[in-house]
């Protein structure tokens, strides 16, 4: 039996109640892990840390990392950027080794715990401190990006064909339910800071800080659930580390070659999650911004988000039985365009309408991302998930650079957020367009897996 079957036929194999504990494992990394995507990245981080940049900037408004003229405004953004490259050289090094030794699971911990104490540390971001804001930043979202290449390459290996959807959609509703409960929390200590006698910063900070605390806790759950594999024959231990992990990348990228189908997914999901993740990362700043909305109203909407996207990565996910993947995914792109061309219109100090924004990108937000997850697992051949992943995660976040570089851009030319966010449209139709040309079934059988009824 070749390799390659053996590896497909694992999870198979694998008793019914060690398969769902392993998941029920699985789902908890995301419980962990997107706290700080809606603490750090959404909600509180994008303001704060602009804040602190305007009160350390120049009459002119700029600030000066190593001498860089920055529109304090324009930090956030490019922060953001900085981190993408950074995971981009970390990523191949760390999906090579995985494959290559088949432990997944220490390399998850040591991404995870790396990112969880750099969130913790914001605590520390008082003052002028916006250049360790910076820094932080850069190395918390790059952890978080390593840690998702490892995360991702299980769930071919702890789930089967018929059920990765409804697998990786409730991994993303783990996600958004500990994202909402958290929120929750946050709002009552903001909102409620002069009751505890603290600081708006403070509350701020503490928020930040409780987003580490979280990711590093709930991150146990995985790591004694989840079992590493042993790599598949013909994959020498790691050697040179990372050399062999850019040797590795470029390997995989020429195995991609020989599958241009999952070339054509990645292209397509690199554009339109482009525009997600940028979403993402500036709503907030946007929000307070441009719209002129306090923190709380902006608290609000986020938890509005993520209440609405547990429905929603469940609600796409059951459409995916139906309609199949593909189908699925593109409902929800033209969904986001539509998003974004009515944000552009927003008045300003209108809550009302950023709820019903809000409650329109929770309902797409989820399940587009889940979705996309899980229809790539298909187009991955065996014994090759942390690679392939490694490649995956970099059109999630490792190559999401553009977007936050042409938002803050935008802002910097032109001093209107506005003028940003419209320009995110073009990742959707682009993305929409390229994902239509894709035929998904033949692709899954052109990496050698078997074909789901829906896809």
């Amino acid at each position: 039996m070749s390799a390659e079957t053996m590896g497909r036929a694992a999870a198979q194999a694998a008793p019914d109640a060690d398969r769902r504990r392993e998941q029920r494992g699985w789902y908890f990394y995301d419980f962990a892990c997107s706290v700080y995507s809606t603490t750090v990245l959404t909600v509180f981080l994008g303001p704060y840390l602009t804040a602190i940049a305007k009160d350390a900037a120049d009459a002119d408004g700029f600030v000066h990392p190593l001498g860089v003229p920055v529109r304090a405004g324009s930090l956030f953004a490019y922060a953001v950027s900085a981190s993408v490259v950074l995971a981009v050289v970390l990523m191949p090094v760390v999906g090579a080794a995985a494959d290559r030794t088949g432990r997944k699971k220490p390399l998850l911990a040591a991404a995870a715990y790396t990112g969880a104490a750099a969130t913790a540390g914001m605590f520390f971001l008082d003052g002028h401190r916006y250049l360790l804001g910076a820094v932080l930043l850069i190395v918390a979202n790059a952890a978080l990006s390593v840690s998702m290449v490892l995360y991702n390459a299980y769930l071919p290996q702890i789930a089967g064909p018929e059920e990765r959807d409804r697998v990786s959609s409730r991994g993303w509703a783990f996600g958004y339910t500990a994202g909402a409960f958290v929120l929750v929390l946050n709002l009552v200590l903001y909102s409620g800071h002069d009751t505890f006698r603290l600081s708006e910063g403070t509350a701020v900070r503490i928020c930040l800080a409780s987003a580490g605390v979280w990711w590093g806790a709930f991150t146990l759950v995985p790591l004694r659930r989840l079992r590493d594999r042993r790599a598949p024959a013909g994959h020498a231990p790691a050697e040179g580390r990372v050399g062999a992990g850019w040797r590795q990348l470029i390997a995989t990228l020429r195995d991609m070659r020989a599958r241009p189908l999952t070339l054509a997914f990645l292209a397509a999901y690199l554009i339109y999650n482009d525009g997600v993740q940028t979403v993402i990362s500036q709503a907030s700043l946007y929000g307070s911004e441009e719209l002129g909305l306090d923190q709380n109203t902006l608290i609000v909407a986020v938890l509005l988000v993520q209440v609405l996207a547990v429905a929603g990565a469940l609600g796409m996910g059951r459409l995916a039985q139906t309609y199949g993947a593909k189908r699925t995914i593109l409902g929800s792109l033209a969904v986001w365009a539509l998003i974004l061309g009515t944000g552009y219109f927003l008045p300003a100090h209108s809550p009302v309408l950023f709820f019903v924004l809000a409650a329109a990108i929770g309902t797409v937000l989820g399940g587009s991302q889940a979705l996309s997850r899980s229809l790539f697992s298909h187009l991955v051949p065996s014994g090759k998930e942390a690679e392939y992943f490694s490649a995956y995660e970099m059109s999630d976040r490792g190559l999401s650079w553009l977007g936050p570089l042409v938002f803050g851009l935008a802002y910097q030319l032109t001093g209107s957020y506005r003028d940003a966010i419209i320009s995110l449209v073009i990742f959707f139709a682009v993305g929409f367009a390229l994902l239509a040309r894709v035929p998904v079934r033949a692709a899954v059988a052109a990496a050698g897996n078997p074909v789901p009824a829906r896809i």
